[in-house]
């Protein structure tokens, strides 16, 4: 069993996107809190549409989650314009990102951005991106379910290797892992200090780590919350709470 609440350590976590905050919707977000949970953490929603509110959440917590989202970066953060393949931008969670972003580095709090979170950690850092994977990459691996037909209820699976020595080889237990995939924009510079770690076998960045100082950052392509049950998945997890709880990174 978890400990009690207030001896855990306080992960927050920013609603997915402005709209299902508006709605209440806590369907998807719900498997981010349930996973830090799973992993010894508190889990703690945070606005984003009132930035007071976010900004004082943030100074009292430990650790974050950045979740994935069905909206994109905003191309012209990165030095682009939208070619077409790129979803509406989220405002409130791009400001809402790049706040917690700034205090963790700051202040040395582990993070780990998981699918649009990952991707806007490396525009954070100025990193640019894939805008559609399937039309500039030429894969045909599948890396969403819309990129099959018909198409599945589950996410579609694939290898991911990776680097000698780094935390994702640590805690996978080997070079590589089968992860879940659920996202069309990856990835194509990575940003400052950070050092990609995993990549699938048509060299889609799966995984990148930040290597500027020992801070406990880890970015993620795929949906570890999805694979409840899953070694790596409970590992990223787990770490993220160890690396919050004794406030130095952990590996």
């Amino acid at each position: 069993m978890n400990p009690p609440t207030a001896n855990r350590p306080r992960i927050g976590v920013p609603w997915r996107t402005s709209e299902e905050e508006r709605a209440g919707n806590r369907q998807k977000i719900e498997g981010y809190l349930e996973a830090v949970e799973r992993g010894g953490g508190h889990g703690v929603l945070l606005l984003l549409s009132d930035t007071e509110e976010l900004r004082k959440a943030i100074l009292g917590l430990d650790g974050f989650v950045l979740p994935g989202s069905p909206a994109d970066v905003e191309p012209a953060e990165y030095g682009a314009v939208n070619g077409g393949k790129s979803e509406a931008a989220d405002p409130l969670r791009e400001r809402a990102d790049r706040a917690i972003l700034s205090h963790a580095f700051e202040a040395h709090k582990p993070v780990l951005a998981i699918c649009y979170g990952c991707q806007l950690l490396n525009v954070y850092l100025g990193g640019s991106l894939v805008q559609d994977i399937r039309s500039e990459m030429r894969t045909t691996i599948p890396h969403r379910r819309k990129d099959l037909t018909p198409e599945p209820q589950e996410d579609p699976r694939h290898e991911v290797s990776f680097t000698a020595g780094s935390r994702l080889a640590r805690m996978a237990g080997a070079l590589g892992a089968v992860v879940n995939s659920s996202h069309h924009q990856s990835i194509a510079k990575p940003g400052r200090q950070l050092r990609i770690t995993g990549q699938s076998s048509d060299r889609i960045v799966e995984s990148v780590e930040w290597t500027g100082d020992a801070n406990w950052i880890i970015g993620v392509q795929w949906h570890p919350e999805r694979m409840i049950g899953d070694t790596l998945a409970e590992r990223l997890f787990a770490e993220l709470v160890a690396a919050a709880e004794q406030k130095i990174p952990v590996g």
